[in-house]
């Protein structure tokens, strides 16, 4: 490793060793190698061409693919003492001209920029007069048009090989599964370069998957446990997210809506409230997000299904980038199946695409409904292999029971068949258990040979075993009837008892507050952050952590840029005297010390 490398680590960044493979890729990259890193979210990959950029002679090229995202990405650089700056469309005219002054006079280290600027003729001809030290594509999974976050601008970023193939290029991405890293590598002409891949897992995040019973009332119980955290609720649609948010804020949650319908300026707004505050939910659909740097989330919800297996590891992601343990809790239900079928099938995609987007669907709804270890099925649609019994999950947790489900699955299916093929899971499971509604007298469906052949399961046992047929592939929603159940080619061997069936067990509903008992939330005073702090040591915490808001307040900025709370523990651990202490802790490098050195000593004075 170079020794420059290492000293800007610690001088700039504050830390003394670098973590997993950074050490490898910087030192490439420094070397004029090309590469495509694959790593977690909180796993560092920014350092990885940010250290180069600031090794090597010229400036760092960045290519991001969200406004917000690359504000803060320099807001945080310059905290440091990085000379960085943004090219993108909220610059006046003036201020970009002055940017570009300051590139071509050799004055910036870091130059973040969105692709289709990037992709302007102004642009590129002031890239041909400027010293460049690398190109980062960030986000690089933007490339496939298979991917959730399809970016049609990052197919013409091969223009940054072909303009200027000895300048070397780092791609990266913590969401690409082996497909997608194969179509990164082709669309990016980076066939040839170095691939990183770090494992995926991210031990520090609790899975739980449950079953959608009063959605309302479950998503309550699960922040019980996390009052007074920072925290994303994600929902399907931009209505759900308005309804939610409004019952939150009843419940006395401090919550705020984010979706695309919003005007910019509310949604920027709630945004930046997100960010800038502590303990603030933010409900929004899945266009708020990618990027979000905020370290101190200790939740992600879904209160709908995801789209895909990606899509929700990315949204996950957003939790713990700490390190410290977060929670990832998903609540679906069949209702969700459908509703996401028919997004996809009246899509204005073409059919290739919806295959594809529909055979996602159905492996993360295979995953939902799964026994195994959630950690193991989420990993291997990555290609990464896993033991299982992680220990963090639900199903290790709590390991679900099974049961022979060959005759229920028989009388599913049949009935399915018998009804006509034309009704949704709540018709059907009525026709089962005998109950007689005015829709099944009115298609006289009392008279079907299957009226009342189930009353051995209640509604909710019922509701379970066609989660899991269709999830199985033995019956699918006929999105043009209104979500109407239909046998496949899989159900005839079941039928004619062929094949047998295991179900997972509808586990016993939860008492209210339960949720709570199994999370490990809390809010601020009990937070992962400060949950082993002694008393004197949690009081200067919480009195820095009040001092870091009120400083991020008046410098209109997210509070982690300032500090994270990781190191506003050690520093109230460690209680250091004088600037050299300061100096010796994690996170601190000379810009932060210069910066703010002498006030955090002060406070703790005060606080003594």
């Amino acid at each position: 490793m170079s020794s420059p490398a290492l000293e800007i680590l610690h001088r700039v960044f504050g830390h003394t060793a670098f973590r997993g493979e950074q050490a490898q890729i910087v030192q490439h990259v420094i070397d004029g190698g090309d590469a495509l890193v694959l790593m977690p979210t909180g796993g560092g990959k920014s350092l990885c061409y940010q250290i180069p950029s600031l090794v090597r002679e010229g400036c760092g090229l960045v290519v991001s693919p969200l406004i917000a995202l690359m504000q803060d990405q320099v807001e945080a650089l310059r905290q440091l003492g990085v000379r960085a700056e943004y090219l993108n469309s909220t610059l006046s005219a003036d201020e970009a001209a002055r940017i570009e002054r300051e590139l071509l006079a050799g004055e910036l280290d870091l130059l973040y920029v969105a692709p289709e600027r990037l992709l302007t003729a102004r642009c590129l001809n002031l890239i041909d007069r400027a010293k460049i030290a690398l190109f980062a594509i960030d986000e690089a999974h933007c490339v496939s048009q298979w991917g959730h976050d399809f970016r049609p601008e990052y197919r013409e970023l091969t223009i940054l090989h072909e303009r200027w193939p000895h300048i070397p290029r780092i791609a990266l991405t913590a969401t690409a599964d082996a497909p997608t890293q194969r179509e990164i590598a082709e669309r990016l002409n980076l066939e040839e370069a170095r691939r990183f891949v770090s494992s995926f897992d991210r031990p520090n995040l609790r899975y739980r998957v449950v079953h959608k019973d009063n959605g309302n009332r479950q998503l309550l119980d699960f922040l019980s446990a996390h009052r007074g955290d920072s925290g994303i609720v994600y929902a399907f649609s931009r209505r759900r997210v308005e309804t939610v948010a409004a019952q939150l804020v009843e419940a006395g949650i401090h919550a705020l809506p984010y979706h695309a319908g919003m005007p910019a300026e509310s949604r920027a707004g709630n945004q930046r409230r997100f960010l800038q505050e502590d303990g603030v939910v933010m409900v929004a659909t899945i266009a708020f997000g990618m990027g979000i740097d905020k370290p101190d989330v200790r939740f992600v919800a879904h209160v709908d299904l995801p789209k895909s297996i990606e899509g929700y590891y990315q949204e996950t992601g957003r939790a713990g980038r700490d390190g410290e343990p977060a929670d990832a809790w998903l609540c679906y239900g069949l209702g969700d199946v459908v509703s996401l079928r028919q997004l996809i099938q009246q899509g204005e995609a073409g059919e290739e695409r919806k295959r594809v987007e529909l055979r996602k669907l159905d492996s993360l709804l295979g995953y939902c409904e799964s026994t195994e270890c959630r950690r193991k099925g989420l990993l291997g649609w990555f290609g990464e292999p896993h033991p299982g019994n992680c220990g963090n999950c639900d199903n290790c947790l709590e390991p679900p029971q099974s049961w022979d489900g060959t005759i229920a699955a028989r009388k599913a299916l049949s009935c399915v068949y018998r009804t006509g093929q034309r009704f949704g899971a709540g018709h059907v499971i009525d026709v089962l258990r005998g109950q007689t509604t005015e829709k099944v007298s009115r298609f006289g469906h009392e008279d079907l040979s299957t009226f009342g052949i189930g009353a051995d399961l209640d509604a909710r046992q019922w509701s379970s075993v066609f989660r899991q047929l269709v999830a199985g592939g033995l019956l699918e929603a006929d999105i043009e009837r209104h979500g109407a159940l239909r046998l496949t080619a899989d159900s005839g061997p079941v039928l004619r008892g062929e094949r047998s069936l295991r179900f997972r067990s509808e586990t016993a509903k939860p008492a209210r507050g339960a949720g709570a008992k199994k999370s490990r939330g809390g809010g601020a005073a009990a937070a992962a952050a400060v949950a082993d702090l002694a008393p004197d040591a949690l009081a200067r915490f919480n009195a820095l952590r009040e001092w870091r808001s009120t400083t991020a307040r008046e410098q209109n900025v997210p509070a982690y840029v300032i500090f994270h709370d990781a190191t506003l523990r050690a520093i109230a651990e460690q209680a250091p005297d004088d600037l050299d202490d300061l100096a010796q802790i994690p996170g601190i490098g000379a810009g932060k010390l210069d910066r703010y050195g002498e006030a955090v000593l002060q406070h703790l004075l005060d606080h003594e």
